[in-house]
């Protein structure tokens, strides 16, 4: 909906580095990286040793190399998605390399379960075939060395992230398989959604387990990093879950929201119309917003409701409405079918407390974010009502 010529700037958080970019798609580090990578040198300093002894402080450099590679497999990973999401017409802001992995931020949901199914399983997929390249490769490489012990820990490095990506679960890539399964069987996302969720948290607690199953009952040397991790990880999974839960529930409600049945009806009068006067007309129009208009009589700008309510009654009189009009940029003006998940990322492209609609060339009335913001949160809690009621008659 933004028709600007410059595209808006990006923010990214603090302490994120962009490195480049591949297929048009920003690449980006997080500063959390760097202390994975001094932490996966350090673990491996001691192999390293063994393995290459006489290697002094390059031992660390070698470990830090690996990390290097190891986050370049994920990156593959990652670009997988982007890229299988671009393919499908979605837009893929960027690729974060971070403390737990990566993360590909797209602008939106698939629209069909076949989507979904796509964009996520190549992920796995593409980590998959890293690990079995890295182990094809390791076959060609002399019995022992440093390159021996790279690619088959690369290997097996991406054997396992391929795996435990496939767990069917929430915010895993195989919650959204699982999820796209569930939707094509039910023809509901948010059953899906919900499904895949539980399945997060059922395989958080698994992962917190894991010590202590592996210690207890099947004799593993467990270590007190092997719990740290585990609850490293639960955590992540359970919180994962937890959020796509709750965006379930607040998607539920999406669908109801349009521009047409939430726009209010509205007047079109001259910049130089008094603000009493457009209010007097507004009145016996019954309309609940304003919008005014230049010589040409092309609407230019939406008086802004706040700054009405705030002039006093005894200089109405004497105030133009056009000086409490906002200056129709782009991005403010939109089509009167937009609803949903589309409506509300137009919102949330260009921020304003008003927004005109219109059906084609024509004036359809003015969308107002507080009524957006109302209507949504009814439908929220409507939602949650309904939810509580069905698990009470399942119960």
């Amino acid at each position: 909906m933004n028709a600007s010529s410059t595209p808006p700037t990006r923010t990214r958080p603090p302490g994120t580095l962009r490195i480049g970019e591949i297929g048009g798609i920003d690449v980006l580090v997080r500063s959390s990286w760097l202390v994975v990578a001094v932490l996966i040198a350090f673990v491996l300093q001691p192999t390293i040793e063994v393995i290459a002894p006489g290697l002094g402080a390059l031992t660390f450099v070698a470990g830090l190399a690996f990390a290097v590679l190891l986050y370049l497999s994920v990156l593959l990973h990652e670009i997988s998605h982007a890229l299988v999401a671009k393919a499908f017409g979605y837009e893929v802001r960027s690729v974060t390399l971070n403390f737990l992995g990566g993360v590909t931020e797209i602008e939106g949901e698939p629209d069909t379960p076949g989507r979904e199914f796509w964009i996520a399983v190549v992920g796995p997929l593409t980590s998959l075939a890293v690990g079995a390249a890295s182990w094809g490769l390791s076959l060609l490489m002399p019995d022992t060395g440093l390159l021996l012990f790279a690619f088959r820990a690369l290997a097996l490095a991406n054997i396992v992230v391929g795996v435990l990506n496939l767990l069917p679960g929430l915010p895993l890539d195989g919650g959204r398989v699982f999820r796209a399964a569930v939707w094509k069987a039910t023809g509901s996302p948010y059953a899906g959604s919900v499904a895949a969720g539980y399945g997060g948290r059922a395989v958080a607690v698994l992962a917190l387990a894991y010590p202590f199953v592996g210690g207890e009952l099947l004799g593993f040397d467990i270590t007190l990093l092997d719990y740290m991790i585990a609850f490293v990880v639960a955590l992540f999974l359970w919180t994962g879950a937890t959020q796509a839960l709750v965006a379930a529930r607040i998607r539920r409600g999406l669908p109801g929201l349009t521009a047409r049945g939430l726009a209010r009806r509205a007047i079109d009068v001259p910049r130089s119309t008094t603000v009493g006067q457009a209010i007097e007309q507004a009145r016996e129009a019954g309309a609940g917003a304003i919008v005014v208009h230049g010589p040409t009589g092309t609407i230019d700008g939406i008086v802004d409701e706040r700054a009405v309510l705030a002039t006093p009654e005894a200089r109405r009189p004497w105030v133009d409405v056009g000086a409490l009009a906002r200056t129709l940029s782009p991005g403010l003006a939109l089509p009167v079918d937009l609803a949903g998940e589309a409506l509300v990322r137009a919102l949330q492209r260009t921020p304003s407390s008003e927004y005109l609609v219109v059906d084609g060339e024509h004036l359809y009335g003015v969308l107002v974010t507080a009524d957006v913001d109302s209507a949504f949160s009814e439908r929220v809690r409507a939602g949650g009502r309904q939810g509580d009621a069905g698990r009470q008659t399942h119960g």
